[in-house]
């Protein structure tokens, strides 16, 4: 398998393996009709041929793996709906607060992904104690709908199974008749763990924590209703439905199954979102047509294009072949950029695509770097091939530093962590992916591409010169 590797010609097979990959997904949804009649020596048949090309999705597993790769577009360039929410946070203890918001947030966006909508921006802020949710719903315009869906307070209630009255004879899942325990009365939700001596393993298990009145009913719940489920249910929609093993007296509840972590962990924030219902008003809403925003993606697209050209250009005249080696991998690099944004996804607003058209620049960084140390080595008489090996070992420590550095400043842009201290701005956040992004690629085509393409046919075309 090393040897596989070391030998140019197998990566470039690999390589161009993978941009015929990524030209599938990057191609876009093309029609294409054929209307020719053949000369008559060869038969005067008619070809027709009539179809949609390009467009595709990921289908694979026999459906179990689907994805759309259509391009997601943010609110700047789809055009949509702006809404700033205030919650009212009067009846929440200061501690309880920050939490409140979150929960807050993942509520809303539980109820916009109802919509459908897989590029909405719900932020969060808080200003001199103002508790603030900004939801950006790109592709809606119909700004009733938007606030009758995220304006509403979540319900979190408990029903329990009702075994006089058979399940539904379509889906199987039993009745719940609705009890005077909600979300009310659930003060947390919480994972833990329950180590298993035998097994050696740890298995997540939710815990549920009501306040005292919230025990008492569901003291009384437990006790008449043992053997049977009780069911929570977050807006009308069932989340979990545990049978009852034992009476809980002191209104701590152990929820058990065959959990893993992460979906323990979704519960646990559906059950908090329901158990800290914020009352929020509408501060403003906006519509955002279109029409602005597709003037502006034209102008990005094209200004994209430009710089390529000038990049390629620049690289061609200076460094003559291997600068035209080099602006093949910067091709390869835009391929291979527009496919990840496809398959990610990665939401495209303007400062997105600025991110992106600054890395074009940055991808040809590595090979500048390279094709100079080249130089140094030959000037001091070395073959060259000792001299392009060298021109790709040396240099790599400059490479490294010099997006080592961009890379730590687009995490902070980013700001995964959610640090007060830092940006948490969607338009800085997309012009920060975008730019991190870049970087990985244009270090895979700047670094590995651009190298092989030298071995096999720069080394060769010198040769052939001689």
């Amino acid at each position: 398998m090393k040897k596989f590797f070391q030998n140019p010609k197998n990566v470039l097979l690999m390589v161009m393996t993978l941009v015929a990959f990524v030209i599938m997904i990057d191609l876009p949804l093309i029609p294409v009709k054929i209307n020719y009649e053949l000369p008559k020596f060869l038969g005067g048949q008619t070809i027709k041929y009539d179809r949609m090309i390009g467009g595709y999705d990921l289908y694979a597993f026999n459906g179990k793996l689907r994805r759309d790769l259509s391009i997601r577009k943010g609110l700047d360039i789809a055009g949509g709906v702006s809404v700033l929410l205030e919650a009212d946070m009067s009846s929440i203890v200061d501690s309880d607060r920050a939490d409140a918001l979150n929960s807050l947030k993942d509520v809303i966006e539980r109820r916009v992904n109802l919509l459908g909508i897989s590029e909405a921006s719900v932020q969060t802020s808080n200003v001199s104690d103002k508790y603030r949710i900004i939801v950006e719903l790109a592709g809606v315009f119909d700004t009733n709908q938007a606030l009758s869906t995220i304006g509403q307070v979540a319900q979190l209630d408990f029903r329990i199974e009702d075994t006089e009255t058979p399940p539904d004879e379509t889906t199987g899942v039993p009745n719940f008749i609705p009890t005077d325990l909600s979300g009310a009365n659930l003060q947390k939700a919480s994972v833990v763990f329950d180590q298993d001596q035998t097994l050696n393993s740890s298995e997540p298990k939710i815990q549920l924590q009501f306040n005292t009145e919230g025990a008492k009913k569901f003291k009384e719940i437990t006790e008449q209703n043992i053997g049977k489920r009780v069911a929570i249910y977050l807006d009308n929609q069932i989340v979990i439905a545990p049978v009852v093993q034992s009476a809980i007296l002191d209104g701590r509840a152990i929820i058990t199954g065959q959990f893993t972590l992460d979906d323990a962990k979704i519960l646990v924030t559906q059950l908090n979102a329901g158990a800290l219902p914020v009352p929020v008003k509408v501060l403003e809403q906006r519509t955002v047509g279109p029409t602005l925003g597709q003037e502006s993606v034209n102008k990005s697209v094209f200004a994209g294009i430009v710089g390529l050209s000038l990049v390629i250009l620049f690289m061609i005249f200076y460094y003559g072949r291997l600068g035209f080696l080099a602006s093949i991998a910067l091709v390869i690099y835009g391929l291979v950029t527009l496919a990840i944004y496809k398959f990610v996804p990665v939401v495209l607003t303007l400062p997105g695509l600025a991110g992106f058209i600054l890395s074009i620049g940055m991808a040809v960084d590595a090979n500048i770097l390279i094709f100079e140390r080249i130089k140094e080595e030959l000037r001091l008489d070395k073959p060259l091939s000792i001299a392009l090996e060298n021109g790709f070992g040396r240099s790599w420590d400059s490479i490294r530093d010099a997006n080592l550095v961009t890379i730590i400043t687009a995490f902070i842009l980013f700001n995964p962590f959610e640090w007060g201290f830092l940006p948490t701005s969607g338009p800085v956040r997309g012009f920060a992916l975008t730019l991190a992004l870049g970087i990985f690629i244009s270090l895979f085509t700047g670094v590995i591409i651009t190298r092989n393409l030298v071995r096999v046919f720069y080394k060769r075309s010198l040769r052939t010169k001689k």
